[in-house]
């Protein structure tokens, strides 16, 4: 976590973010896998509909982020964020599209780091080119390991092809 919320600080201060604005950043990737792993069967009491159908390595954010407005927080990028870091949707604010990035993204990762290391030069300058690159990979990837493709997936790289307007952008 901490890795992804370096790399979120350093792309909210260079797009521009106010000090309070980067520490919502950091504090959105420091929150993302909170709960990621606590047991399944306890994520699934928290998290209400659609999410307890969910695959269990989904739970983790729509519960994280059910916690969290449950303890007051009402911020709703930041919940959106954490909420679909894994799934993707397509109206997520740029708060939700950098985790999903930063997340994919993070240094610690040991799969195609070149690769990585390529994409994360290019944030936040080019950030809906990396966002659509990694976005293909995660469909792709899912496909070749024969995986269900989550609709919410199918439906963010729909919004990022046909160049539909996002939130904060």
């Amino acid at each position: 976590m901490a890795r992804v919320a370096d790399l979120m600080e350093a792309w909210a201060r260079e797009l521009g973010e106010s000090e309070s604005g980067c520490v919502r950043w950091r504090a959105t990737a420091w929150l993302h896998d909170s709960l990621r792993d606590a047991p399944p069967s306890q994520l699934r009491e928290w998290v209400g509909e659609p999410f307890r159908e969910l695959p269990d390595a989904y739970l983790h954010g729509p519960a994280a982020a059910a916690r969290l407005a449950a303890e007051g927080v009402n911020d709703r990028d930041l919940l959106e964020a954490i909420t679909f870091h894994t799934l993707g949707a397509p109206g997520l604010a740029r708060l939700g599209r950098a985790l999903i990035v930063a997340d994919f993204l993070e240094p610690g990762r040991t799969d195609r780091t070149e690769w990585r290391a390529a994409l994360r030069a290019r944030m936040p300058a080019e950030f809906e080119a990396v966002l659509s690159e990694v976005v293909r990979a995660k469909l792709q990837r899912d496909l070749e390991g024969g995986e269900p493709i989550r609709p919410e997936l199918v439906a963010l790289w729909n919004r990022l092809v046909s160049h539909g307007p996002e939130r904060n952008a």
